[in-house]
């Protein structure tokens, strides 16, 4: 029998590998940071305040002998919202669903009580291969690193027993380092497959969730701590402006942003508006750039009360 014709086992791919792996870790551990590095390319909203991430985004690294798919997921924490609840839901189903996780814990911080509490929930989800990524290395000097990877494998050691983390990664996503073998290391777990994306595809997300995060990055910029969770951005239309030359093609981009409180609505829009133009000027380039045209941004600040303890409302915009 040729080569040809012999039947393919399951598992024959030519040592391709593809699978999908989870980056967990407490708020503004650098889960957003690193999946934009690992994918080389912006695909997840990234901000100085906790709790940005409201959606799991993939990203698809691509490489000649595998692809991994990157799942960011909102930061396990203890909720105190329905909304809090509803996205450690969220993160404990993705959990049951990828070949690896990714336990992503910062080296300026030292180990607390949330990142204990997110040990013992990895723990719990079976026997998933978990590698331990120290982000953020390059805020700390060698000694303070080391120290860290020590606590971090203690860690593992209390939460898996001896075996402890598949592995242990310093990692600086701003700088590079060891970027890269975060990739290799997430990669080695991921089972034999074919591509399960096209060449080149970097997120499977739908346009308008990528544009509302853009929005919802810009807004966020600059504001008070209380804000991050009580802004929802929605996308009510994305389309083609009419009579328009085809040379010079225009969407229209209209957007509601929601916050719970008029003091909210007031931060947003700023002194005469000023807030709400600088979000639609630094918003506008990120789209532009996704979406490949110009575009009209059309923003409006809605109040609607207490959205996060509402579950009516919660379904409205999206969660």
């Amino acid at each position: 029998m040729s080569k040809k014709n012999k039947p393919e086992k399951h598992d024959d791919f030519g040592g391709f590998r593809a699978g999908f792996s989870v980056l967990v870790g407490r708020p503004n551990a650098g889960k957003s940071t690193l999946t934009n590095a690992l994918v080389g390319k912006k695909v997840a909203i990234t901000s100085a305040k906790p709790q940005t991430t409201r959606h799991t985004i993939r990203g698809i690294v691509h490489r000649q002998d595998a692809q991994l798919i990157l799942v960011d997921t909102p930061g396990l924490h203890r909720p105190r919202t329905l909304l809090g609840k509803r996205l450690n839901d969220l993160v404990a189903d993705t959990l049951a669903e990828v070949d690896a996780i990714g336990f992503c814990l910062p080296a300026n911080e030292k180990i607390g009580p949330g990142d204990k509490f997110i040990a013992a929930q990895l723990a719990a989800a079976g026997r998933k291969p978990v590698i331990a990524i120290v982000t953020k290395a390059d805020t700390v000097d060698r000694q303070a690193l080391t120290e860290q990877l020590l606590a971090v494998a203690a860690l593992g050691r209390e939460v898996l027993g001896e075996e402890g983390w598949k592995d242990i990664v310093p990692v600086s996503a701003t700088d590079g380092f060891q970027v890269d073998t975060v990739a290799d290391v997430l990669i080695s777990h991921m089972p034999p497959s074919p591509p399960l994306y096209p060449d080149g595809e970097l997120t499977d997300e739908p346009e308008a969730v990528m544009v509302a995060e853009l929005i919802r990055e810009a807004a966020l910029e600059g504001v008070r701590d209380e804000l991050p969770h009580s802004l929802a951005v929605v996308v009510e239309e994305i389309v083609p402006r009419e009579d328009r030359p085809e040379d010079s093609p225009l969407l229209d981009v209209r957007v509601n942003l929601y916050v719970e409180r008029p003091s909210q609505k007031a931060i947003i829009i700023g002194k005469g508006g000023s807030r709400l133009r600088e979000v639609g000027t630094n918003a506008r380039k990120g789209i532009e750039a996704l979406l490949g045209t110009r575009i009209y941004l059309d923003l409006h600040v809605k109040v609607a009360k207490d959205w996060q303890r509402d579950p009516k409302q919660l379904v409205k915009l999206g969660f």
